[in-house]
């Protein structure tokens, strides 16, 4: 069922909007709709993180289903993603733990880095979400493992 898919994709654009607002008000001196859309920001990732997870649990993931000859280089992609994906959650935790803490000098020098590693991760997930929903539909649906490394 690619409804998933589709929503969670969704919530990590949304969740890219909200930081790439954020950081516009932010440097606007704009603390308090700053706050407002981080934390919005945060709560996209979230959500789509559960729906991730679940998914993978539940379902499976999807393998690629493109020609071979661009399977190396999809899962090369897919590597490249997944590191920048798990890096920016990692980092957005600490960003927001630094805020909630009220160490806005750790904050703000994590939080230009976390930003920026979010705003380069929506986007590798559209394209990971076309390649795999829109472009070569139909690959079989796997245990995360088996679909990552192309099993």
């Amino acid at each position: 069922m690619h409804i998933l898919p589709t929503i969670s994709t969704s919530f990590i654009v949304i969740s890219a909007i909200f930081v790439a607002f954020g950081w516009y008000y932010i440097l606007k001196g704009n603390r308090e709709t700053h706050q407002k859309l981080m934390l919005w920001g945060a709560v996209f990732a979230l959500a789509f993180f559960l729906i991730y997870v679940s998914r993978t649990i539940f379902v499976g993931n999807t393998t690629f289903g493109g020609p071979e000859n661009l399977k190396l280089p999809y899962h090369l992609f897919l590597f490249f993603h997944i590191a920048l994906a798990t890096v920016g959650g990692v980092f957005g935790i600490i960003t927001l733990l630094h805020a909630f803490n009220k160490r806005f000098a750790k904050h703000k020098k994590i939080g230009r880095w976390t930003a920026v590693i979010w705003l380069l991760t929506a986007p590798t997930g559209v394209i990971v979400y076309i390649l795999l929903y829109v472009m070569y539909p139909g690959g079989d649906t796997k245990p995360m493992i088996d679909a990552i490394l192309g099993l």
